[in-house]
């Protein structure tokens, strides 16, 4: 930059060797001239005002002032011994500089006050002589052989005297000339010079000052350069001379102080205020005048940092020792020595890792990586080493202690970054030749220009400045034997490191589409290959460990080649991650192993999907060795999984365990979807894909297993646009919602060499075996892990390895049966491990039972369901089948009916109520009604829309053919007539029973029939019932024929034998009568007693009866309908009087009234219980309330908003109309919305529509909407849906009819009256805070403890609201948003805020809090050039924010991505709930609103009137 200006050092040179002829006294003995000095400044000292009151100088004239200034000179050059007049010396000096101040001191002599540029120019040269070396006194001055150290703090006292004045002169003199300028800096040059050239030795002058002197004479060039800009001569001059000064640890301190400060100033202008500000200490903020333009700052900003050259030097102590200074000590050492040999340069290591550092730390400044104290600049000792580790993050969490998984600890880039050519243009050169250091690519330089050296005559080197003679011979330049130890390239290390980890910053701030020049690209590959070497201790370097510290990003931006340093990175993941006990090989560095294996956890997340995504590609080598074998993705596939499997055996941290667990179901998600694509398309393949699956089987389960899930296949009823869809759709998504990836034959082939434990089978069971046993052997402590656990266990129970029966090899029918029983056994071990949990956390003492704990008991029972649910053939195993049963026993009562295998069980009557919370009894309750209603029949004819009948009472009647009807029509045309006709029952104080008399098309049948609707805490189920003698398959086809037919009869007259009636036996008169005979009277008896004439009537009236009955008889003979006469039989009429209600009731022993026992106090006083409660459906209001029952879902809820985002776009408006008809939008995301759920048509459709008003409504029934669709699924006439057996969830695509729509909703809301909605929807009150059950003592309950109350204990309650937490009572559902991103970098700017007024539910009114955006759950994908999908997520601040299976940073590949985004906003959902104790289950909510129902329409009835209304019959 300087090379064609001319230099001044030899200025430098000059003025401090020729400082001692300045003045006339030099002339005379040493002895005169020191009495002459001591006299004269003794008396001008008087007058300064220090020991007495300041006089006006009595020096009027220039000669005289001359005179004193020769005088004075010579003073300053006396031996150190001579401080006190030294100290005089100095003391009039600084009190004469004051004439350039704007007032001068009064002691100041005129003449110097008139041209006080002139004098302050020799001052300035007169100020070397107090710091050049006496003559006879060089040794003792630079290496304190005689002097001591007293008299050396006393010179720098003085020292420090002097640079303060003339620093504070500078600062505050407005008539300095640029000559004065020129003279003051090249004075600082010399005195630094004089002091930091030599070799350093401790505690020497040089030592003391070395920080002063540097500080001074950068901050007195900066005013030079506000005040008089410095020549390039003078620039280049600093140059050479901090060249000289690099030995000295301060130089580089003192330079990264004014660099960062200067950096700080430069991006204030350069990218303006919103730019994030590089934050410096306070006294290193004020280095800069406040008067430097923009232009100045930039200029010295360049200047500065190229001041001390390359720092790759300091790697080289041949080149820094090579000034005349280390020439001398060479030649003087006893023992001879060369000059790099000096143990000064010991510190260069550090040096140079300070360097480094400064470079670091301004790369992050222009990155926008705001750091407080990024190094420590200023330090005490110049071998002080650094004691906190500076690359990285800080440590974080432990395992019992995790803030916010998947919060980012490293600050975010700055959208206005420059791009990574800028920054490479600057600081790529030093960092791609420092990242070399020690490397074998360096070695082989270094090897190269010895050979060459060698190839010269020895010579003297002449050095470039000043004349000085190196006597070192070039050939020895480059041997390291001639190093010593401390000095060898390894030393170097943790610059090195530095310097990758910032090479690696700088290439992870690529923004997308951003272009890198190849050269850089080349040259940082060819960094990182050479510092990913593993040496042959296995161990971690410090290299290494900044690589993955600062390399989380490198495989997610599309960095073209990037992936030929896959083996690399991958070899190095294999250190770090699979040990428990990890060695780190650190010196100056100390790096968190915690955050090593958290960024190595990220990488690992980021190639995880390689493998299977790019097939059979080969991954071509940087260095183009023939021999090396050529290596594909896919061989690399068995590593990774293995060091996933290892890692996730031996983490102790939460958040790194929660990403591993992430990956691990990417991992068994991503094989078993690529090995059904893969069978899918070997059926195009021919005989060799064949070949290949008989070798790589994917896995063979139970038979019953299969035929469980065929069973399970049906299609969701009428005909729609989803049902083609869905008829083909696997017992574990109906349908499939995956993404085909064509595959060539090339690949088949390739796969047949990797090893059979990475299937997707192997990888389920080995995944579910240890997940299952760190589950239970260390993670069951921690909420969040445990959450993480039992959410990758429950996605390994969704997934369905597929078979192909005609692809496996049988040798022996017996190995069958082995993998069959391996199959099944590893999902009864899965349920068995889940059950064990369960135990352990509800055996736990009472002081271990929080919310947390009952909130991973909660999870655990709904995992429970997930397994059983897709696996139901589990339930077919006996000891499978108690062992769930036994844990819902826990759950629901709190103790096992039989704590051990030989106890006897308690019944439940026997049994205390102590559940472990109300929460632990609800999910237990929903478990076992999967268990006994769902597994093995989910989905219903109804389809998964559906867990509840489709029927309801307006529905049934238009099917009674009974009814009258008009024109064809059904007479009942209103829900409250088709309710009149219906009886209500309420029992258990939970279930609902209406029942309709009235047959259902089928008045043929005679039987007693009646139609039951029943409503409960988890659904609404329609069944008709008929009162049958015998079984429909022993009735024969046709219940009643017109002519049965029947035997001939016989024309035989019957003869009635005469035979004498007889009351008592034969013997009867033999018996002994007793004294009971004696108790009944004889007729005489009561002839005596009543009189004769009432008996003589009773002998007329039977005379009379005999005499018509022999009437009759003889009547009925001569009869021709008489029994003798022959005649056919015909059947009675149809009889359609039944009672069938009744009948039901008594069958079903709801009419067994409590028999109490009066004698007994506690069954007296208790309230009596009421089997069966009557409800009045008279009210008009009661049709209301039953739709509102209805329209209260058993299963949760969840909506998920999916958005686009074009690049650049910011505003609501703009992403919003991306869905436009007109708009064109990447077609993957087309694609990714098919996977997420099955188009349904909202008219139609009876599940969760994304809006609570058309919800759960019957087909039909809804109106459909008369608006024109201008998206596909919005939710006007199209939407997205998924459900299970407990969970429901919508997507909608937004546009700009949601707007409108929410705002008429709104308007109609406000407009009614929606207080008991309100109570009923607010699902996130629980308990009393409903207020429909206040006066019962036990809400909610199941009514167990029936009879003998006062001797049980006080049973748990659910939690009462507490209106000093309103955020937990009135906390709103979660927002959970998926967004497809073009540009990465939009994330930062996304409108959440404003995209919220299209996220409307309808149920934000009722919940009492609107949404904000601080609260939402933010998904974004960003698809990239290779196909893979990269994930960023957001969201509130919260120890259960982030949720599996989805990682920040994960890649994905297009088939998963929509699995697994569903499965995280389920799962995000889930933890929300359970993060909030107050939230009501469906189930629970249901029977609030039943008990609601029973309170507002119940009839109070005596049990004879209970009886007696069972006769009415209905309206």
């Amino acid at each position: 930059m300087y090379s064609e200006w001319a230099s001044l050092s030899a200025q430098i040179n000059a003025n401090s060797c020729g400082a001692q002829c300045f003045s006339v006294l030099n002339k005379f003995p040493a002895s005169a001239g020191r009495e002459v000095v001591m006299s004269v400044v003794k008396q001008l000292g008087t007058n300064l005002g220090i020991t007495q009151n300041a006089e006006p100088s009595h020096l009027v004239k220039d000669e005289e002032v001359r005179w004193c200034m020769d005088v004075i000179c010579f003073g300053l050059s006396l031996p150190l011994q001579e401080h006190e007049t030294i100290k005089d010396c100095v003391n009039v000096y600084c009190e004469w500089l004051t004439a350039l101040h704007p007032q001068p001191r009064i002691s100041v002599p005129k003449p110097i006050c008139e041209d006080a540029n002139l004098y302050a120019r020799q001052i300035i040269n007169h100020f070397h002589n107090l710091f050049v070396p006496r003559q006879g006194e060089i040794l003792p001055f630079l290496y304190q052989t005689k002097l001591g150290s007293d008299t050396i703090k006393r010179q720098a006292v003085l020292c420090h005297r002097v640079l303060r004045t003339l620093q504070q002169t500078a600062q505050i003199s407005q008539q300095m000339d640029r000559e004065t300028w020129e003279t003051l800096l090249l004075f600082l040059l010399a005195i630094n010079e004089i002091l930091l050239a030599p070799p350093t030795v401790k505690d020497d002058v040089g030592d003391q000052l070395c920080e002063r002197v540097l500080s001074v004479l950068f901050e007195v060039w900066l005013l030079a350069c506000v005040r008089c800009f410095p020549s390039p001569s003078l620039w280049k001059t600093l140059q050479e001379s901090c060249a000289m000064w690099r030995h000295r640890i301060a130089l580089v301190d003192q330079w990264n102080r004014v660099n960062l400060a200067l950096t700080a100033r430069l991006l204030e202008f350069s990218y303006g205020p919103d730019f994030t500000q590089l934050k410096n200490a306070e006294e290193d903020s004020q280095l800069i005048p406040a008067g430097m333009s923009n232009d100045c700052v930039a200029q010295t900003w360049y200047r500065f940092l190229r001041m001390i050259g390359n720092p790759t030097a300091l790697c080289s102590p041949h080149i820094i020792s090579k000034s005349s200074h280390f020439v001398q000590w060479a030649l003087t050492h006893e023992k001879g020595a060369e000059t790099h040999q000096h143990p000064c340069l010991q510190v260069l290591p550090q040096i140079f890792l300070n360097a480094i550092r400064g470079i670091s730390s301004q790369v992050d400044a222009f990155l926008g990586l705001s750091k407080t104290a990024l190094i420590s600049l200023t330090r005490s000792s110049a071998n002080a080493a650094p004691t906190t580790p500076t690359s990285g993050p800080p440590s974080s969490s432990s395992i019992n202690s995790l803030p916010s998984i998947g919060a980012e600890l490293r600050p975010p880039l700055s959208v206005a970054r420059p791009k990574c050519n800028s920054i490479l243009h600057l600081f790529g050169e030093w960092l791609f030749e420092a990242a070399h250091i020690g490397g074998d690519t360096w070695l082989q330089n270094r090897k190269k220009q010895a050979c060459e050296a060698s190839k010269r005559p020895s010579s003297m080197i002449m050095e470039n400045r000043k004349g000085s003679i190196s006597l070192s011979q070039p050939n020895s330049l480059n041997d390291p034997s001639s190093l010593p130890p401390s000095l060898t390239i390894d030393k170097y290390e943790s610059g090195r490191a530095e310097a990758i980890g910032t090479l690696c910053k700088i290439f992870c701030a690529k923004k997308t589409g951003e272009e890198i020049l190849p050269v850089y690209l080349a040259r940082f590959y060819m960094a990182l290959q050479q510092c990913l070497k593993i040496t042959e201790s296995k161990e971690c370097d410090e290299t290494l460990a900044s690589i993955l510290l600062h390399s989380s990003d490198l495989f997610r931006l599309d960095l073209d080649g990037i992936n030929v340093l896959l083996p690399g990175f991958i070899a190095a993941l294999e250190i770090v991650l699979p040990d428990k006990d990890l060695k780190l090989k650190t010196q100056a560095v100390a790096f968190s192993r915690t955050e090593l294996r958290r960024s190595a956890i990220n990488i690992l997340l980021s190639i995880m999907v390689l493998p299977l995504h790019y097939h059979a590609l080969p991954i071509r080598s940087l260095t183009a060795d023939s021999g090396d074998k050529v290596m594909t993705f896919l061989q690399l596939k068995s590593r990774l999984m293995n060091i996933l499997m290892n890692a996730l055996q031996v983490e102790t941290d939460a958040q790194n365990t929660h990403m591993l667990l992430g990956g691990l179901l990417l991992c068994v998600q991503d094989a078993v979807t690529f090995e059904e694509s893969e069978l899918g398309a070997s059926d195009h393949l021919g005989g060799a894909g064949v070949q290949h699956h008989e070798e790589n089987i994917l896995s063979s389960v139970c038979s019953d297993r299969s035929a469980s899930l065929a069973s399970g296949t049906v299609s969701f009823g009428a005909p729609t646009a989803a049902t083609s869809s869905r008829d083909t759709a696997s017992a574990h998504d109906y349908p499939s919602l995956t993404i085909s990836d064509d595959i060539s034959v090339e690949f088949a082939s390739e796969l047949e060499g990797v090893a059979s434990y990475d299937n997707a089978h192997a990888l389920f069971v080995r995944a579910t075996y240890l997940v299952c046993h760190r589950l239970i052997s260390s993670w069951k402590t921690d909420l969040n892990v445990s959450l993480a656990a039992l959410e990758l266990l429950s996605g390994l129970a969704r997934l369905h390895i597929r078979e192909t029966d005609s692809l496996v090899k049988i040798v022996d029918p017996s190995q069958n049966l082995t993998i069959i029983s391996t199959d099944a056994l590893e999902c009864k071990r899965a349920v068995k491990w889940i059950c064990d949990y369960i135990c352990y956390q509800c055996s736990r003492p009472p002081p271990a039972h929080s919310k947390d704990l009952h909130s991973t008991i909660v999870a655990a029972f709904q995992c429970t369901a997930a397994w059983l649910m897709q696996h139901p053939y589990l339930l077919q195993d006996k000891d499978c089948l108690q062992t769930v049963l036994e844990v819902v026993e826990l759950g629901i009562s709190g103790t096992k009916s039989q704590s051990k295998t030989g106890d006897l069980p308690k019944f439940k009557d026997e049994k205390e109520l102590k559940p472990a919370s109300m929460r632990v009894r609800d999910a237990a309750e929903n478990l076992l009604t999967i268990i006994l209603e769902q597994v093995g029949y989910f989905p219903s004819e109804c389809g998964p829309e559906s867990i509840s009948s489709l029927l309801d009472e307006l529905a049934l009647m238009k099917h009674c053919n009974s009814l009258p009807t008009v024109d064809g029509s059904v007479g009942v045309c209103t829900a409250e007539q088709a309710i009149s006709k219906f009886k209500y029952f309420v029992t258990e104080n939970s279930t609902i029973l209406a029942l309709l008399e009235e047959p259902l098309g089928n008045d043929q049948d005679p039987q007693p029939t009646v139609t039951l609707l029943i409503r409960g805490p988890f659904g609404r189920h329609a069944w008709t019932m008929q009162l049958r003698h015998l079984p429909r398959s022993k009735s024969g086809i046709k219940y009643h024929a017109v002519n049965p037919g029947r035997p001939i009869a016989m024309n035989d007259i019957t003869q009635r034998p005469e035979c004498e009636q007889k009351n008592f036996p034969e013997g009867v008169d033999k018996v002994q009568p007793c004294v009971a005979d004696y108790s009944i009277p004889t007729i005489d008896q009561i002839r005596e007693q009543y009189g004769a004439s009432i008996i003589n009537d009773l002998e007329v009236m039977l005379e009379n009866q005999s005499i018509h009955e022999k009437l009759a008889w003889a009547e009925s003979d001569n009869n021709v309908d008489s029994l003798s006469h022959a005649q056919e039989c015909v059947p009675p009429t149809v009889c359609h009087e039944f009672h069938a209600a009744r009948l039901f009731l008594s069958h079903f022993g709801f009419l067994s009234f409590e028999v109490r026992n009066p004698n007994n106090p506690v069954e007296a006083l208790a309230p009596p219980q009421r089997p069966l409660i009557v409800l009045d459906t008279k009210s008009s209001a009661f049709a209301a309330d039953l739709d509102k029952l209805d329209k209260l879902s058993a299963r949760t809820h969840d909506t998920v908003y999916c958005f686009y985002v074009k690049a650049g776009q910011t505003s609501a408006q703009q992403i919003i109309g991306n869905m436009a008809d007109d708009q064109v939008y990447d077609p993957h995301f087309a694609n990714m919305l098919q996977t997420l759920g099955w188009p349904v048509q909202v008219a139609e459709h009876s599940g969760w529509t994304g809006f609570a008003h058309n919800s759960w409504s019957l087909k039909g029934t809804s109106e459909r909407s008369n608006v024109s669709s201008e998206s596909n699924y919005n939710g006007a006439q199209r939407v997205l849906y998924w459900a299970d057996v407990s969970s429901e969830i919508a997507f909608v695509v937004p546009n700009a009819w949601n707007l409108r729509y929410n705002n008429e909703m709104d308007g109609c809301s406000l407009s009614s009256n929606c207080s008991d909605q309100s109570t009923v929807n607010n699902v996130w009150i629980r308990g009393d805070d409903a207020g429909s059950m206040k006066s019962k003592t036990r809400n909610l309950s199941l009514e167990l403890d029936t009879g003998n109350r006062g001797k049980e204990p006080v049973p748990p309650t659910r939690r009462k609201g507490n209106v000093s937490k309103p955020a937990l009572l009135l906390q709103a559902p979660a927002k959970i948003f998926l967004v497809w991103l073009e540009s990465f970098e939009d994330y930062l700017n996304f409108p959440v805020e404003d995209l919220l007024a299209y996220a409307r539910t309808g149920e934000e009114l009722h919940s009492m809090q609107l949404p904000r955006a601080a609260d939402c759950h933010v998904i974004f994908v960003h698809s990239l050039q290779s196909g893979l999908l990269r994930v960023k997520l957001l969201g509130p601040p919260g120890r259960m924010s982030f949720a599996t299976p989805l990682v920040d940073g994960m890649v994905l590949s297009r088939r998963v991505v929509g699995n697994l985004v569903r499965q995280t906003a389920l799962n995000i959902s889930r933890r929300r709930r359970l993060d909030n104790d107050n939230y009501q289950p469906p189930h629970v909510r249901r029977r609030l609103k039943v008990q609601d129902i029973v309170q507002k329409y119940k009839m109070d009835l005596s049990e004879a009137e209970l009886l007696a209304h069972l006769f009415q019959r209905s309206i």
